[in-house]
């Protein structure tokens, strides 16, 4: 009888293996998601002043192990929590030539958040340094002769790394081990006991932006993203990137199919609210706006007349903490822009919000030539309750689109329109 069980249970035992197998081998792409998912190991490098530093496991590395170097923060760390208290979460991306930055992570733990950055090429900043207040001074780390290279860090974030190893071993790819150690960071952060694991977010600049929305597409974990600047569609029109890449020849494809965002975010189905300027050079308002039509889920967009390209710029926007706390904290949503209708000289804007918009304006170009190059006029729109009405654009307007402000000050925009 016992062998008549063990019979009927083999091909029950066998499926059962076989799913939990399949589930132990869930990637996308190159990255292994349910590993990733995992709890990196870690170890703390100093925890005296407000801004607490660590060290994190990350990818394989040319063969060998390599550990990632962030800094936390949160209102524990800065005396200002109850015990116990616990608090959202948020991961935060530097951009190129950046590093984990101690101010960012203290201006979202005065937020209210547990707050974690972390450098993706391989190194270590400064120790944290505070002014009389105790406020980290700003930029501290921003120029690369105050970092040091750790022993075992990854691929530093050139464009070698970046581009030109594609076609070689994974390990050497700079978007793999960027990707990947924001998810180990995510993890770790989820892990921490005075962390709200199920409400967490991430926000990058530049190409903090553009790993935000390999993330975002990657790691469904997260309950809002915001991409500052960075966006997919690198290998088209005036992006600067698109050299480099038309450079990898028969390879391109490979890196495109690989690392452009565009073929990631297709798979969003977090929240998220893309923010730039109209003049960017680096992230072009067409390729921007493909981005975001890229993305089946939530979606918003906020797009600024000549935002400046920078990390205190990029952090600077208040939109991008009241986007995360309408998901994290219960906060009030961002006015929510609905479909542009022509009528007769006029165009008109439906949207929804939960706070009084207070004012509205249409944004235009008139110029050919590069996008970063072209100025932009603007002219004030009426605002009534459910609907914004605007002066038609000029016939010879090629780009324009139509921002609204609610009473906080926070400005969102309806997606950009392009005329051929």
């Amino acid at each position: 009888m016992n062998h008549v069980r063990s019979a009927l249970l083999l091909p029950i035992i066998t499926c059962l293996a076989l799913a939990a197998s399949a589930v132990a081998a869930e990637t996308i792409g190159a990255w292994n998601l349910t590993e990733l998912k995992r709890t990196p190991a870690m170890h703390w490098v100093a925890q005296t002043g407000p801004v607490h530093a660590l060290l994190y496991a990350g990818e394989k590395f040319e063969g060998h192990d390599t550990e990632v170097f962030a800094f936390y923060a949160s209102p524990a760390t800065l005396g200002e929590a109850q015990p116990g208290a616990k608090f959202p979460g948020v991961v935060l991306i530097h951009g190129g030539g950046g590093t984990a930055f101690a101010e960012w992570v203290h201006l979202w733990a005065k937020r209210g958040y547990a707050a974690i950055a972390m450098d993706l090429a391989g190194c270590r900043p400064i120790d944290p340094v505070y002014d009389a207040n105790g406020n980290p001074v700003r930029n501290q780390a921003a120029k690369p002769d105050t970092r040091t290279r750790l022993p075992n860090g990854g691929p530093d974030h050139g464009h070698p790394q970046k581009f030109d190893s594609i076609g070689g071993d994974v390990s050497t790819h700079w978007p793999y081990h960027a990707a990947a150690s924001v998810i180990r960071a995510h993890s770790l952060l989820r892990s921490l006991p005075e962390v709200d694991a199920n409400h967490t977010a991430v926000t990058g600049i530049s190409w903090g932006g553009y790993t935000t929305c390999l993330v975002a597409s990657l790691d469904d974990r997260f309950k809002a993203a915001v991409p500052v600047y960075g966006c997919g569609f690198l290998f088209e029109g005036e992006s600067v990137q698109k050299p480099a890449i038309d450079k990898l020849g028969d390879r391109r494809e490979a890196w495109i199919k690989a690392y452009d965002p565009s073929s990631l975010l297709t798979r969003c189905r977090v929240p998220i609210l893309f923010v730039n300027g109209t003049n960017d050079i680096h992230y072009p308002l067409d390729s921007y706006q493909k981005s975001f039509d890229a993305v089946p889920g939530r979606k918003q967009l906020r797009i600024e007349v000549k935002m400046s390209h920078g990390h205190p710029s990029g952090w600077a926007p208040k939109e991008i903490g009241l986007f995360i706390d309408s998901f994290c904290r219960a906060g009030q949503a961002l006015p929510v822009p609905g479909k542009i209708s022509t009528d007769g000289d006029k165009i008109r804007l439906k949207y929804t919000s939960a706070v009084p918009v207070k004012s509205a304006s249409l944004h235009y170009t008139i110029e050919t030539g590069l996008r970063s190059a072209r100025t932009w006029e603007s002219l004030p729109a009426q605002v009534d309750a459910g609907a914004v009405t605007a002066p038609k654009p000029p016939e010879n307007a090629n780009t324009w689109f139509i921002a609204l402000t609610d009473e906080r000050g926070a400005m969102v925009t309806s997606p950009i329109q392009f005329q051929p």
